[in-house]
């Protein structure tokens, strides 16, 4: 991974995807104020929008991307994947799903997160990319594994060629979760997993997000994996993190097209 600074914003990237143009936003670079400091791209928290609108367009341009053909989602920490198209880009209503895909060329995914996993895919076999959101609802109800297999679908993807990569996040040290949480997670990936450990004083439950969506393409067939391991509640600096800011906070972008 290299760490990029264009148009005021910096970002992080896969070196090794050269022909994408794609980036993992910092919260630097922005116009937003107060506790949405400073390149806040969620609509939906209270910032202004005119803010949001102008970090967006200079997240596009530092990425270098179209803003004209970018496509979201409505977040709603599913497991539900949109197939993007002109067509469906084009309808101009953002549906309920944690995962888009795309084979279309200058057609900009777009996702933003504080704690949740970025998932960034990529089929150079049959030229198609992917973006998801994994917070732990996401991730117990396998969102990782449901954009392979939309990719497989849509596409006509096999796992053995899919690259993936896995963002910043909270990590398991900092996210303690509830035994409901931590039993559904058990559930999905096993007791043996390793996605959930008891502090050894107290018996409370810690996630592991990062392993658990490892494991979650593992067992999908993808092998082709990078984990960017910045724990987005140690570094506020960097990275918005609802935990460690109370819920008063932005939402950092990703960004990747064909």
């Amino acid at each position: 991974m290299e760490r990029i600074s264009a148009a005021g914003a910096s970002f992080y990237r896969n070196e090794n995807w050269d022909e994408l143009r794609h980036g993992i936003f910092t919260r630097h670079g922005g116009v937003s104020q107060s506790h949405w400091n400073s390149l806040n791209m969620g609509a939906s928290i209270g910032d202004d929008p005119e803010a949001v609108r102008e970090n967006h367009r200079r997240m596009y341009r530092a990425a270098d991307v179209n803003p004209e053909r970018a496509a979201s989602s409505w977040l709603v920490h599913s497991a539900a994947v949109n197939v993007i198209d002109d067509e469906s880009k084009l309808n101009g209503k953002l549906e309920k799903a944690d995962a888009i895909v795309t084979d279309q060329p200058d057609m900009p995914l777009v996702m933003r997160y504080a704690d949740c996993v970025p998932l960034l895919f990529y089929d150079p076999a049959k030229r198609a990319i992917g973006l998801a959101h994994a917070g732990w609802r996401g991730t117990v109800k396998g969102m990782a594994a449901a954009t392979v297999r939309a990719l497989e679908s849509a596409f006509g993807s096999r796992p053995e060629d899919v690259q993936a990569l896995i963002g910043p996040a909270i990590s398991r040290r900092n996210y303690q979760v509830g035994d409901e949480v931590a039993a559904e997670a058990i559930a999905y990936f096993g007791e043996v997993s390793g996605v959930v450990t008891r502090d050894p004083a107290d018996g409370s439950a810690y996630l592991d997000l990062w392993r658990a969506n490892r494991l979650d393409l593992i067992r999908q067939g993808v092998s082709n994996i990078e984990v960017l391991d910045i724990c987005t509640f140690d570094n506020v600096d960097e990275f918005y993190s609802y935990r460690a800011e109370n819920g008063k906070t932005g939402r950092f972008g990703v960004v990747i097209s064909l």
